[in-house]
């Protein structure tokens, strides 16, 4: 989905992939693997280097079809939480592994500390 939204400005200014990945600083096998779909999770920085050099938002990036009611993937809050995260200094590893945490943090019963799963 972002690939074919990367690819759809990039044809609307007329430019080659090439191009594309020059003006942004960004790798052409990197990009060319985004806009296959090969690779479906860029990261903030990509993101923010492509939609500047596109002169767009990331959140054109981020809808999800070319209706006139777009819905981005990312509502405002979610977006701004990811960009303080990641201006923080932390990695992609160190967030997921927050994430696997919290969901793990979940599992139990705070009252008694019995896992919630039944292990």
């Amino acid at each position: 989905m972002i690939g074919k939204r990367i690819q759809q400005f990039r044809l609307e200014k007329g430019w080659s992939i090439t191009e594309l990945a020059d003006r942004a600083g960004v790798a052409k096998s990197y990009l060319s693997s985004i806009e296959r779909d090969l690779n479906v999770n860029p990261s903030i920085q990509f993101l923010e280097k492509i939609a500047a050099v596109l002169e767009v938002d990331i959140q054109s990036l981020l809808r999800t079809d070319d209706s006139s009611d777009h819905q981005p993937i990312l509502d405002g809050e979610w977006t701004q939480l990811m960009e303080e995260a990641i201006q923080t200094g932390i990695s992609k590893e160190q967030f997921k592994e927050l994430i696997q945490f919290l969901a793990s943090y979940k599992m139990f019963d705070k009252g008694t500390g019995k896992n919630l799963r039944g292990r």
